[in-house]
């Protein structure tokens, strides 16, 4: 495979640098700024993050079959024949020159948001005795955005194995996480940072239904990254049974290639099905475990607004899970079903940010 020359790597060097600069140099030492740089980085980081959906979604996860280039260059414009001669020996293969885009831009945009979040680091570093704020937190995101540029190679390099797209599905959600989180501390971020005034046991409810829906995720990116969403073709029973025949010891191996079992054999229909079962599962938990929570969130009335909008966006993503399914897997479907999922994990958090502000 062709390397990607001095002269590519130091015009993504330079292209950062760039990047970099202009922000903290906009920033400078203005705390509303900052704020508003931690406020579109984190809409950033929810496009990338649907960015990479459909980029799995579309089959498109090895257009680029290197790292960070394509076929060594910087563009797919400049691998037009590498790209024509893969997609002849293999046509409807991972790679072509539809899926190559698709490929790159996620990469572009993956790269201008590290240089957001290294932008934010170095601000909070600057400014940490006027703001009187800790730089750890932007230093930690920082560091996260290393190790997920890092899983992201490996995801190509290794060849979309389950369990590297899955912990890159993850370390996405983190990554938005935080950056929710550091904007939560801002001051005068917004009247969703008010504090929830909530009892012990409904803030211990809350943790737990956060807890509970980050499990599901990792299911749901279990499910993806296996290619098992339609291993179970009907609702709600599965193929026709209630508890259908399933194989959950190679289903949940988490060491194995794609669309292999750890004895190096084909995964089963059984397996697959094992994945897909078990994420319906674990929807029902969620349904039951957070539903509650917003029900009774709403009897507070400093956050029945905070509560309404949990119970329409879960009620929202059963009904895309659903659709998934009925539909047999549309692409805009299947990716907002990821979108959504990191904007329901997102504002769950906020909600126990909130309460957790209320017993300081």
């Amino acid at each position: 495979m062709m390397k990607m020359s001095a002269i590519e790597h130091g015009a993504i060097g330079i292209i950062t640098a760039a990047i970099i600069i202009a922000l903290c140099w906009w920033v400078k030492r203005d705390a509303a700024k900052y704020r508003t740089l931690i406020a579109l980085t984190t809409a950033a980081t929810f496009v990338l993050i649907v960015l990479g959906a459909f980029v799995r979604l579309s089959d498109a996860g090895l257009g680029c079959p290197d790292w960070p280039g394509c076929y060594g260059n910087l563009t797919p414009h400049f691998s037009v024949e590498h790209i024509l001669a893969a997609e002849a020996v293999q046509p409807g293969g991972p790679v072509s020159m539809a899926k190559a885009w698709k490929e790159m831009v996620h990469r572009y945009w993956a790269m201008i948001v590290g240089a957001m979040i290294a932008s934010i680091m170095f601000a909070a570093w600057r400014n940490r005795r006027e703001w009187r704020q800790s730089p750890w937190l932007p230093t930690v995101l920082a560091a996260a955005v290393i190790f997920q540029a890092a899983l992201g190679a490996w995801t190509v390099t290794l060849l979309l194995k389950p369990a590297i797209v899955t912990s890159h599905l993850l370390g996405g959600i983190s990554i938005l996480a935080l950056l929710g989180g550091l904007l939560f501390k801002q001051p005068g971020a917004s009247k969703w940072a008010d504090a929830i005034i909530a009892e012990n046991s409904l803030r211990m409810l809350g943790w737990f239904s956060l807890a509970v829906l980050l499990g599901q995720i990792i299911l749901g990116g279990w499910v993806s990254t296996n290619y098992a969403a339609l291993a179970c073709i009907d609702l709600p029973l599965c193929n026709g049974e209630l508890i259908p025949k399933m194989d959950f010891a190679n289903a949940f191996h988490v060491i194995r290639p794609l669309g292999f079992g750890p004895d190096g054999a084909l995964l089963t229909v059984d397996a697959l099905t094992a994945i897909h079962w078990t994420h319906r599962v674990g929807a029902m938990i969620v349904l039951l475990v957070v539903g509650t929570f917003a029900w009774w969130l709403m009897q507070v009335e400093s956050a029945k607004k905070a509560a309404c909008m949990l119970m329409a966006m879960l009620a929202a993503q059963v009904a895309l899970g659903i659709s998934n399914v009925w539909f047999s897997l549309p692409l805009a479907v299947a990716v907002g079903h990821n979108g959504l999922a990191a904007m329901l994990f997102v504002w769950l958090l906020v909600i126990n940010l909130r309460m957790a502000k209320s017993s300081h």
